[in-house]
């Protein structure tokens, strides 16, 4: 399994309005930029598009170190959220059901193929791939 790096950033001019994703995705020299944008969108939905369309762009089965400043999107892995989500019909701990649940579904797809680890990163520090994705994102945003 080839062994590959992503790092992740969602972008939003207001929460909701429009939004930008970006995903930077490293596999030894090879550097990999993505990048998108909706009109109407939140930062979370951001956050997980762009970790959705990075694992969707691997051509085969991969071992993934997913690096995102996103805490609801890497604490939802770190802490097993979603299992918790499925067994509970897809309701959250409230009882309400859970919010970007299509985009949840969908990411989970991925992880099923993927061998994916999600690793937390501080957001606007001094960390060179999270930086690019923000600027990625930033400048997908709609105008």
């Amino acid at each position: 399994m080839k062994k590959i790096e992503i790092y992740t950033d969602g972008a939003c001019s207001g929460n909701p309005g429009p939004g930008g994703w970006a995903a930077v995705l490293l596999y030894g020299e090879h550097v990999k930029e993505l990048s998108g944008g909706h009109e109407h969108t939140t930062n979370q939905r951001m956050e997980l598009q762009a970790a959705i369309s990075a694992l969707d762009a691997l051509k085969a089965p991969c071992d993934v170190k997913l690096y995102s400043d996103s805490a609801y999107m890497v604490n939802c892995f770190q802490q097993n959220w979603h299992v918790k989500w499925v067994a509970n019909g897809w309701k959250n701990s409230k009882g309400k059901p859970v919010e970007n649940q299509e985009l949840w579904k969908q990411l989970l797809t991925l992880t099923d193929t993927h061998k994916v680890e999600f690793i937390k990163v501080k957001g606007h520090a001094d960390n060179k791939w999270n930086n690019r994705c923000d600027e990625l994102a930033v400048a997908a945003v709609p105008k």
